[in-house]
This record gives structure tokens, sequence and C-alpha cells, in this order.
């Protein structure tokens, strides 16, 4: 009986085991036959970028509206409105940015401010931009506080979209009676500079109350007492030097003004993660600071890519775009300065901001995307830049009174390069404001009433989203190669490839509304099965063409996986 009841059980355990390992084995049957839907890899090339201004953006948190007695009036659009970190956090989570087709945000710097207010001569003013610095090390509350920047972070991470932030080398913010001036061993506070020549341009304050950094010097400095008696009264004085000291053991650098800053500006990469910098002023410093820049940038980001395996997006290197003011794509990879020219891709940057596309805009689409296209595969092959038609401090912009949305997006999106589409371009943000002096016109707040109350706006914005949508869902549009396929009406392919990746898109433009051909043979055979995302109609290739009957004048076709 005793040998009976060993067999029964044995028997049950058996198949017990058999059942348990079953599911098992359909399981793997079921992953190994789910067709996979391609990835779409990031690439830098093709990003599409979106520019805010951290203040005047969104204000998600109100109670931070007020510090450091920042109270005094100001001229129009030249104090603080609110906006803040959790503001733009609050955006991602919405997903108004994935809604988009943005797929990296780069906001105006958040560290903290000069305290007072200064009048440059467009009226009293205070650091509401975030490129009046008081302190490396700090976030201005204005802004928001650390914890709310390492959200930030995270929230666009868990989104997919990268986060670009803005930073300061060249200068510290303008004196005022709060705001004493750093030691002269840090900063010069004359000659203003002049833009003429190399030195001229780069050893001097870009405006009269602007002490420029001595970013050439090595010799060492010792730190502001401002600062340091600034960090005793907030408890870190022991903590920043010992993090200063570690970071001098480490690299072997002199203890010379740079070399501070850099190891302050890549502390947000080594605690956050951020994916990249946009550099500020960059011709007004000597070239070889960006490349320890760059560096340490990299170094820090390996850091926190082996601390934190699990966040890790993908294997991109570390990203540095350059504000080289007036660099224009067609100067390849020099910029003249003058008397000598200089190739800032050699220092860094994967790309610099091109300040031809505003211009090139009034071309036809063609001549555009054609020469963007000879240049990004030859002088350019390797690097990029990032096209924009209106920015923060770009007084002529393309389309100022905003009559042009539509075809402002198409220009935008669709040339190759990465694109920085800036806050209120996809909702005709308007760029004239009364009362205004300088650049504040271009800086007002966000134009959310508009998007939720105006048809007009809500129609330009949905245009905007479809068009930014297939351009991060299609790498081949802003790093792929460009040809014509047909003049009238234009229809024209992309094609980006890269290891096992292949991306292959059509699109057409000043088509005619109702029924339309657009030709595609040698591209997409016939029997090929497509997908106008713009229409959201599929189609077939017959004889070389697709036929589309709808109202609108363009047409995104990808193939149907």
């Amino acid at each position: 009986m005793k040998k009976l009841l060993i067999v029964m059980i044995a028997l049950v355990c058996l198949s017990g085991c058999k059942r348990a390992e079953k599911p098992a084995e359909k399981d793997t049957k079921v992953v190994e036959k789910t067709p996979q839907k391609k990835e779409v890899p990031f690439v830098w090339e093709g990003a599409n970028i979106y520019f805010l201004l951290t203040d005047r953006f969104n204000n998600g948190n109100p109670d931070n509206d007020i510090n450091f007695e920042r109270t005094e009036e100001t001229a129009v659009l030249r104090g603080f409105e609110g906006g803040d970190i959790q503001g733009v956090t609050q955006k991602i989570e919405e997903g108004y940015f994935t809604d988009l087709g943005i797929n990296a945000i780069w906001f105006t710097p958040v560290v903290e401010q000069i305290h007072g207010s200064t009048d440059e001569g467009t009226g009293n003013t205070y650091g509401y931009h975030g490129y009046w610095v008081k302190d490396w090390t700090a976030v201005d509350p204005n802004f928001g506080t650390k914890k709310d920047l390492e959200k930030l972070v995270k929230t666009a991470h868990a989104k997919g979209i990268r986060v670009l932030l803005d930073v300061v080398l060249n200068h510290t913010g303008p004196v005022t009676q709060k705001d004493p001036v750093w030691p002269e061993e840090w900063v010069r506070t004359a000659p203003k500079c002049e833009f003429t020549t190399y030195e001229n341009t780069t050893a001097c304050t870009l405006v009269e109350n602007l002490p420029d950094i001595l970013t050439e010097s090595d010799e060492p400095v010792e730190l502001p007492d401002a600062l340091l008696a600034k960090w005793k009264e907030e408890g870190r004085l022991s903590q920043e030097l010992d993090e200063l000291q570690l970071f001098f053991e480490r690299t072997g650098y002199p203890r010379a003004p740079r070399y501070y800053v850099i190891k302050w500006l890549t502390d947000y990469i080594n605690d956050f993660g951020v994916d990249g910098f946009r550099v500020d002023t960059v011709k007004h410093v000597n070239e070889n600071a960006w490349a320890e820049l760059y560096k340490e940038a990299t170094y820090a980001f390996e850091t926190w890519k082996k601390k934190n395996p699990d966040q890790v997006l993908d294997n991109n290197p570390f990203y540095m775009v350059g504000e080289v003011y007036n660099y224009g794509i067609s100067g390849g990879r020099k910029f003249d300065f003058g008397d000598i020219e200089v190739d800032f891709f050699n220092y860094g940057f994967k790309s610099l901001i091109n300040f031809d596309l505003k211009t090139d805009a009034n071309k036809n689409y063609q001549s555009i995307f054609k020469k963007y296209n000879r240049l990004l595969n030859t002088k350019l092959n390797g690097k990029s830049v990032v096209n924009y038609l209106t920015s923060h401090d770009d007084g002529s912009p393309f389309d100022k009174e905003r009559k042009k949305p539509f075809y402002t997006a198409n220009v935008l999106l669709l040339t190759p390069g990465a694109s920085q589409v800036y806050y209120g371009d996809e909702t005709a943000r308007s760029l004239i404001i009364d009362g205004t002096e300088g650049d504040a016109t271009l800086r007002s707040l966000m134009n959310w009433e508009e998007l939720d109350s105006l048809p007009r706006t809500q129609k330009i914005h949905k245009h905007w989203q479809k068009l930014g949508q297939f351009r991060r869902d299609h790498p081949a549009i802003g790093a792929g190669r460009h040809k014509r396929l047909a003049k009238s009406p234009y229809v024209f392919s992309r094609t980006y490839m890269d290891g096992d990746y292949k991306d292959k898109v059509v699109v057409g433009l000043d088509l005619p509304k109702g029924k339309k051909s657009l030709w595609v043979k040698g591209f997409f055979g016939d029997g090929t099965k497509l997908y106008d995302t713009y229409s959201e109609t599929e189609v077939m290739v017959n004889k070389g063409k697709v036929i589309l009957d709808n109202e609108f004048d363009i047409a995104l076709l990808e193939l149907v996986e």
C-alpha cells in the first residue's frame, strides 16, 4: 500500500509539472510569432526640439512666483511672469509635447539668477530669461527646485523625450545693488565687444554691465567670498567644497574660472541624466573651453548611465548644440570672425544653430531642401544643424506677423537637419506686443487661451501636430537623403539607413484640392501599400503613382507595416 501511495504521488507530481511547463512553452511560441513593430531610433540629426522660455510657458506652481523681493516695477514683459519647471512637467504629463511630435525639449536656464534688476537700455529688467547667473550650483526658486528638475527629466524620459539644458559659461549676471561683481581674477568688466575680430569678440563683455568670465585663463583662483558666504548661510558650504576637491583631484585641472563653471554645469548631468546642452554665446568663449566642457559632460553622462542602467534611453552620446550667433549652414564647418575662421564642430559640438533658414524660407521648397541635403551630406557630413524660424533673441524672425503659419510649419519641419519649434510657433503666438522694447516682444506668455478657444489657432495647431508626429516617427525627414520625384505637383522622397534600420517616406506639397495624383515611380513599386498620415488614408501604388481625393494640399506617405 505504501509503495502504491508513493507511485501515485509521483504520478501526480509529474503530471503537475507537465501542466506547469505547457503554458510556458505556449508563451514562448506566442512571443516568437508576435510581429514586432519596428522601433524608431532617435537621432539628434533629425530631432524635433521644442524651445521654451521657462518663465513664459506655463505656471505650474503660483506659490513660487515671487522670491528675493523681486517686486520692483519693470518694463513690459521684463519681469518674472510665473512660468516654472512644474509647468513644463505638467504639459509633458498631459501629452502636449507627444501630440506635437516633439522628442527633445530645450528650456532657458534655470540656475539661480541675480536677485536685483537692471536697465540695459530697454527698461528695468529682472533675470526672468535665465541668462544672468548668480549661482550655478542652485536652481532659482522662481523656476522651482532641484527635485522639480529631477521630476521633469524623469517624466520626459518616460515619454521618450530628451532634455537639453541651456548653459552659460561666458558671463555672470549684471552687477546690481543686490549682486556684487565677481572678483577681478574671475571676470573682466571691459572693454565691450566690437565683433570685428576674434580678440574683440572673445576677450570682452557682450554689453556694458555683463561681467565676462576669464575663460581663457589657466590661473588658479579662490572662490568669491560672496559665494562662500551664500553657501554657508544655506548650509551646504562643506559639501560644495568637498565636491570641488574631488573634481580637481580627478581631473588635474588648475582651479581656473572656467573649470569651476564646467564642474557646476556637468553636475546637472551627473545628478539628473540630462541628455544634452544647448550652449549659449559660443563665439564669445575661446573654443578649447567647449572641448573641455564636452569632455566632462561626456564623463558625467557615462557615469550617470552606469549608476542608472534602468533609465538609459539609448546609446546616443551626450549631445551639444551651440549658439554661434549668425552662423549659417552656408558656411559649412567654419565661422568667420573677420580675421580668422574657427571650426566649432571640432570642439564638442554635434550641431550649431542655423541662422540661414529664416532667409532661405523665402525660396521655394525644392531650393531649400536641395541645398540642405547637399551641405549636410558633404561639408557637414557626420554633423548637423538645428534649424529655426523664430527665437527668443532674433529680432528679424521669418513671418513676424504670423501670416504664414502653415507654410512655416512645412518649411521648418520638412527641411533636412534638426528642427527647433519656438514655443507658440505651433499656435501662431503673437511676436508683436504693444509697449515692449527690444526682444521682450518675442517673449510673451504662451497663448493657451487662444488654443482653447479660437478655431483658427486650433487648425494651425493640428497642422503642426501632424507634421511633427510624422517627423518624429520618421528619421528620414530630418536625417535622411532628399530626392525630388516630381516637379508638379511637388513630390519628394527621403531615405534614412542605419545598420538594419531603413526608413522611406514620400511627401507631397502644394497639391491640388480634391483628386490628386502623386508620382512615386522608382521609389515605391506597384502594389505597395502606403498610408497618408495627413488624411489618414490607405492607398496602393498603381502605375507608378498613388491617387488621393481630399481637401488637403499636403500628403505624408509612409509604408504600411
